[in-house]
């Protein structure tokens, strides 16, 4: 199969949107990372979106619509999480709810839970794709599985080109991490996945503070242990790299590459995954392994540690 790239014009939206309403996958830019498409009630398309990443099927998809009217349609929203989609949507926000009974959704989209992640993407190129397709789109990122996810589309074709229809190309993601993941256990908001809305910013809406998911159990999408993995090993938290090493610095200490020289955690995030791949080929034909400099644990950092904890996981 020959993937075709089309450019972030009218004339490329509506191809793209035919293509997900042909049952082709189509990957497609947001403010986040790069997603790979498939109309979210084609059980066939969405087999494909699996068979494309080889990913698991027990872990679930996120569904991106263009509105707020869209997620209704397939989600309920209680008054907390409308609090909130007020506030964030569209943007780098998922939450996953509980998932309307006539939503016509594939059984594959939510590995089998009655909850649904759902978000509505802040990129206007990708809003526009989804209005013109007309149906809700199951979008993991456009990567295989566990590899390190695409913030341009030369990654996407480097990873799945030759096993999708098309990429229509928004240029390089604003946000540069995957969305944050909240659900909810009754009244109580639960953090599933730290991402590029930070969670400072999302607390002073709530009535009480984010709690942690339990352990072991997968309810929404990016909680795999390992993820994001680099073909080199990778050591996180570095002060001083051994000669065998290959550094990926921040703030005042530099390296071979520095996510962001002025300790900017946004810009550090942007940059995250695409000095990822710039260091692991460095690292690969020099045969060393990749630091890490720490990263400060607030704000974007809880999101960029986060993605670095599971690229360092054993594999």
């Amino acid at each position: 199969m020959k993937t075709h790239i089309h450019p972030p014009t009218e004339a490329g939206i509506t191809a793209a949107a035919r293509l997900l309403q042909d049952g082709q996958l189509v990957a497609f830019a947001t403010e986040t990372v790069y997603g790979l498409g498939a109309d979210a009630r084609n059980s066939a398309a969405v087999a494909n979106i699996f068979a494309a990443k080889n990913r698991p099927r027990f872990n679930p998809l996120i569904v991106h619509v263009p509105d707020l009217a869209g997620a209704a349609e397939l989600v309920e929203i209680p008054p907390q999480a409308r609090a909130l989609a007020e506030a964030f949507w569209p943007g780098p926000l998922t939450m996953v709810l509980p998932r309307c009974a006539d939503a016509g959704l594939s059984d594959l989209v939510t590995a089998g839970l009655d909850t649904l992640a759902v978000r509505i993407p802040a990129n206007p190129l990708a809003r526009r794709l989804l209005a013109a397709a007309g149906v809700p789109v199951a979008a993991p990122s456009a990567n295989p599985s566990g590899k390190i996810s695409p913030t341009s589309a030369a990654h996407v074709e480097q990873g799945l080109g030759g096993r999708i229809a098309a990429i229509l190309d928004g240029g390089r993601c604003d946000v540069g991490v995957e969305s944050t993941i909240l659900g909810f256990d009754g009244d109580t908001p639960v953090l599933l996945r730290a991402g590029g809305l930070a969670i400072e910013t999302i607390e002073p809406l709530l009535p009480r503070p984010l709690s942690l998911p339990q352990a072991g159990r997968i309810t929404a999408p990016g909680q795999m242990k390992s993820h994001y993995a680099p073909d080199a090993k990778m050591r996180l938290n570095v002060t001083e790299p051994t000669a065998g090493e290959v550094l990926l610095g921040f703030g005042a200490r530099n390296g071979a590459l520095n996510l962001s020289p002025a300790g900017d955690l946004r810009e550090a995030a942007v940059n995250l995954f695409s000095y990822m791949r710039k260091i692991d080929d460095l690292a690969t034909r020099s045969g060393k392994s990749i630091a890490v400099a720490p990263i400060p644990e607030t704000g974007l950092g809880l999101a960029i540690n986060d993605r670095l904890n599971r690229a360092a996981a054993p594999r």
